[in-house]
Formats: structure tokens, sequence, C-alpha cells
């Protein structure tokens, strides 16, 4: 992994600050942002993660709301259907 430089101005007394409470942790101020970028990042991906599957859950809902359904009784025949298979081609292959 190639490593790049981030360079920002803070006030002092928030460095200080910040750098004798990261050495309280026996960490450095670099350590303490890399671990607080890496969170925020993964904060991020798993927020889009959860608006995504919303929408997906949304979505059905509408569609079931809109009478697409499928009866239950189709489903568990193509299913039953599937099984049959599943196991055919398991006892095939003994």
């Amino acid at each position: 992994m190639s490593e790049a430089t981030f360079t920002f101005r803070v006030d002092e007394v928030l460095k200080a600050e910040f750098s004798m409470a990261a050495k309280n942790r026996d960490r450095s101020g670099a350590q303490l942002l890399r671990d607080f970028m890496r969170e925020f990042v993964q904060q991020q991906a798993a927020a889009a993660h959860d608006a995504w599957f919303s929408r997906q859950v949304q979505a059905g809902l509408d569609s079931a709301n809109a009478g697409n359904l499928i009866p239950a009784a189709e489903v568990e025949t193509q299913f039953a259907a599937k099984r049959a298979a599943t196991r055919r081609r398991l006892a095939a292959s003994e």
C-alpha cells in the first residue's frame, strides 16, 4: 500500500491537547488520526449500504402493495421441485 502525506492546519492548543491525549493512550497523533479516518470511511460505507438496503426494502413493499405477489402455494410448488431436483443430483453423485 502506498502512503501519502496529509497536511492541515489546526489550533496549537488543540494540537497540544490531542498529542497529550494520544500519548496517554500510548499512540501517536498520526496513528489516532489514521484510525479516525478509517472509522469515518467505514461509517460512510455502512451508511451507504443502509440507504441501499432501505431502498430495496421499500421497493419490495411498494411492489407487494401494488399487488405484485405470488401465491404461497405456487412458491411452495416451485421450491418443492427445486428440492427434488437437488436431491436427485445428490443421489446421482453418490
